[in-house]
């Protein structure tokens, strides 16, 4: 998997769980080729290995062979401290359930994100981006669902990261709270160039995306560059 010129594979992503008997494999030869800057949805039904493999790319899990090149350097040559570089550096992570500070304000939470990197985002435009200027100094108990994942995603941003991975981050939210974020996550991959990796299950998600990825039970079965890409705000499910 080879990102910035691409993120693909080199022989395949492999991952399984268990010994013997009750050996699962969770990915199965996985190859994917996402260019710098693009929006990609990786989509599939639960136990399709999706989020697993979101967290090999985030450096959270290894995979048992193949290998994730970003910027020219593999991941799984990496030793801890290079690795813990590379995810403070390059990587922002949004998740579908927010994983706040709770005594923290909306605007502290965000500068948490800013105090882990060399290059952050100006704070007070990226809360006004994100529509939260009346509502940085609220905590998160204060805060609606769709507030909270805005400060989710800020936190994540700020850091200016190369790739943003966005873990079912409308799996919480209603319908218009949905479409809401997934509005101002097209709005970051524009405004910051960010390449960004939504996971989802959620089928119509596909349909704002650059290049959309199918999995099903660990491997590929479709990867296409999308032609008739619509606004978040025009999905329909």
């Amino acid at each position: 998997m080879d990102y910035h010129r691409t993120l693909g594979g080199q022989g395949g992503q492999n991952k399984s769980y268990g010994y013997g008997d009750s050996l699962a494999k969770v990915l199965n030869g996985i190859s994917l080729d996402i260019k710098r800057g693009e929006l990609c949805v990786l989509l599939g039904p639960s136990g399709s290995g999706k989020s697993t493999l979101l967290n090999i790319i985030g450096g959270i899990e290894s995979a048992d062979s193949g290998s994730i090149v970003i910027d020219g350097s593999a991941i799984e040559s990496m030793n801890q401290k290079e690795l813990s570089n590379y995810r403070r550096n390059h990587l922002g992570y949004v998740f579908q359930f927010y994983n706040l500070i709770p005594n923290l304000t909306a605007r502290e939470n965000i500068e948490v994100g800013a105090y882990l990197s060399k290059k952050p985002l100006d704070i007070d435009d990226l809360i006004e981006t994100l529509g939260l200027t009346e509502h940085q100094h609220k905590l998160p108990n204060q805060l609606s669902g769709g507030q909270q994942q805005r400060v989710s995603i800020g936190r994540a941003i700020v850091k200016n990261p190369d790739l943003l991975l966005c873990d079912e981050p409308t799996g919480a939210l209603d319908y218009n709270t949905s479409k809401e974020i997934l509005s101002l996550i097209s709005e970051v991959n524009k405004k910051y160039q960010s390449t960004i990796i939504i996971v989802t299950h959620n089928d119509a998600i596909k349909n704002m995306a650059d290049t959309v990825i199918t999995l099903r039970d660990g491997t590929v079965r479709e990867s296409y560059h999308n032609q008739s890409k619509i606004s978040a705000a025009d999905l329909d499910w």
